[in-house]
């Protein structure tokens, strides 16, 4: 008896153990999750310095309790610009991801349900536009419509949208197929009930994850956009722009540029934790 009951308890102290080591990480990623979305919402709470205020006796400090980001050539408050900077970062990154998601849906779920000719062409048009990568979509939409916030969203999101188009296309085919499907179509259901009531919702419910990972990815991507200076353009405290910003004094004023780069590598790195843990839930559950 002994010897049948060790292996099922270390086997569960090991489970725990794992799940607590996994715990810390998560708490970790939600409250970064929590500070970006308080400051986005709230940021007086957060600073209680204005973001544009300018101060030419203390330009170019280093950071200190009063200013823990430093100050930047025109004395501002690094941290502060920083926090009201999240709003614009935050809704380039939720913004181009709905925008290519939308596009995802529309051409996967097309391709997905029509098949035949329509498959074809929508497919082999992905696959054109998936060969490019994103950047040099954005940049040929910025250089057309010119640098903006609204460009910058637009531009993150179409370049985003073949790869969401794509796996929303193999979704639909893999629960097109499926049995519980088929059976609600021989049971007489309308296709558009069957449509709305099974397929997309198992279709989409993996793609959650997906959309959550797309966030912190869009953030990088805009950032980098407006760090090469077709984006928002500085004065904004957009944090792209922020790092365009900081550049010129890398080798002197490190902070301009190394600390809103961590913070964004930071956020990322939360948001794409949290994507990771909800696909594995997603996954358990399906299971």
């Amino acid at each position: 008896m002994t010897a049948l009951s060790v292996p099922p308890t270390r086997a569960w102290t090991l489970d725990r153990v794992s799940g607590l080591r996994a715990r810390p990480g998560t708490v970790v990623a939600l409250a970064v999750v929590a500070f970006i979305v308080l400051a986005a919402l709230v940021p007086g709470l957060l600073t209680s310095h204005s973001p544009n205020a300018i101060d030419l006796q203390h330009s170019l400090g280093k950071p200190s309790l009063a200013h823990p980001f430093g100050t930047d050539a025109a004395g501002r408050d690094l941290f502060t610009r920083v926090v009201y900077g999240t709003r614009q970062s935050l809704g380039i990154g939720l913004g181009a991801t709905a925008l290519a998601m939308f596009i995802a849906i529309v051409l996967g779920f097309s391709a997905g349900l029509a098949g035949g000719w329509v498959d074809v062409v929508i497919t082999r048009v992905l696959e054109v536009a998936f060969a490019f990568p994103v950047l040099l979509l954005a940049l040929l939409l910025i250089s057309i419509r010119g640098p903006s916030m609204g460009t910058e969203l637009i531009a993150v999101g179409i370049g985003s949208a073949p790869g969401y188009a794509r796996m929303v296309r193999g979704q639909v085919l893999n629960v097109r197929e499926s049995g519980y499907v088929e059976a609600a179509g021989a049971l007489g259901h309308p296709r558009r009930t069957v449509i709305r009531r099974h397929l997309f919702p198992n279709a989409m419910r993996p793609l959650v994850a997906v959309m959550t990972l797309g966030v912190g990815q869009s953030i990088v991507w805009a950032s980098g956009l407006a760090f090469l200076g077709l984006g928002v353009a500085p004065p904004s405290p957009e944090w792209g722009a922020l790092l365009d910003s900081g550049r010129d004094y890398i080798t002197t004023q490190w902070w301009l540029e190394i600390l809103p780069g961590l913070l964004i590598v930071v956020v990322a790195l939360a948001v794409t934790s949290l994507g990771r843990t909800l696909q594995h839930r997603l996954e358990g559950a399906s299971r």
